[in-house]
């Protein structure tokens, strides 16, 4: 049995597992803490029609942070997680 998606269903892109492994790095996260990047539909007036959410979450008792930056994750680079993630870096 192959494991293929689901028709219309598309695999994650290359792009997100490179923004997670940059946040990974640049937050100096460790293998217990999880790190999730969606990328939603903005419905509110004048945002881009896409936008990409970043979202640290701790397997222990640590404090999730979620991060939103207002464009698609190809247009995201490495020096736009580093304003958004480090000007509110978590504790």
């Amino acid at each position: 049995m192959y494991l293929e998606p689901r028709p219309g269903i598309a695999w994650p892109s290359p792009r997100l597992r490179e923004l997670k492994d940059a946040v990974r790095t640049l937050l100096g996260l460790d293998d217990d803490t999880a790190v999730r990047i969606r990328q939603l539909i903005c419905g509110e007036g004048g945002c881009p029609r896409l936008e990409t959410v970043v979202e640290v979450l701790p397997m222990d008792d640590g404090e999730a942070h979620r991060w939103t930056l207002h464009r698609p994750a190809e247009q995201i680079t490495e020096n736009d997680l580093r304003a958004a993630l480090l000007h509110h870096r978590p504790n």
